[in-house]
Order: C-alpha cells, then sequence, then structure tokens
C-alpha cells in the first residue's frame, strides 16, 4: 500500500519514470529487509538511483522498520512481465484476443478511459 501510495507522490510531483517503474511490476522480496525494484533498462537505473533513497527514507518510516533497503535490478525479459498501466493498454490486449470489442466500441460510441 505504501509503496504505491509513494508512485502517486511521484506522478503527482511530474516523476512519471520513477513513477511507473514502481508500478509497473509488483515489488521483488529477496528476504526480509530486502526488496528489489525490477526495471527495465540501465536508462531507468540511472534516472531512479538518485532518488531512491527518499523512498527507501519513506518505506523504513512507513513500515516501522529502519533496516529496510531496497536495490534496483534490471530485468531478464521487460516484454514477459508487463502490467497493463492505462484503460487504453487494457483495452489494446483485451481487442489482440476478441477483435469483436472494437466493433463495440463503435457501434455504443464507447469512450475507453484514457
Amino acid at each position: 500500500m505504501y509503496w504505491k501510495q509513494f508512485a502517486y507522490q511521484l506522478k503527482d510531483n511530474g516523476m512519471e519514470t520513477f513513477h511507473h517503474a514502481l508500478i509497473k511490476r509488483d515489488p521483488l522480496f529477496l528476504n526480509d529487509e530486502l526488496y528489489a525494484i525490477v526495471v527495465d533498462n540501465q536508462v531507468q537505473v540511472d534516472y531512479i538511483q538518485p532518488l531512491l533513497g527518499d523512498f527507501i527514507t519513506f518505506m523504513r518510516k512507513k513500515v516501522n522498520n529502519f533496516s529496510l533497503d531496497i536495490k534496483l535490478q534490471i530485468s531478464d525479459k521487460p516484454d514477459d512481465e508487463v502490467k497493463y498501466l492505462t484503460g487504453k493498454d487494457k483495452f489494446a490486449a483485451m481487442a489482440r484476443k476478441n477483435p469483436n470489442l472494437h466493433v463495440l466500441k463503435s457501434l455504443f460510441n464507447l469512450d475507453i478511459d484514457y
């Protein structure tokens, strides 16, 4: 819950890259005091690394565990683990499985939540 809370604070502050890294995949549990943020590439690591201290401090205070640590890890399979980030992404994935959704969208003049 606190993980997502911090992510949405980042979004409100215009830090979309860090926000997407936090919500795209669930945190990777390594042990009781160590978690990993799995990112797609080195560019994300370079962007997030300087900001990671604030996130760790936030999480330590919220869960009352000052031994907690969070590290960055580059994914082996960045395309296989994607969570859908927007309504548009979800609709596109469902429409690939069932093309009739496009017909229904047009027929009923539906607007997908973007």
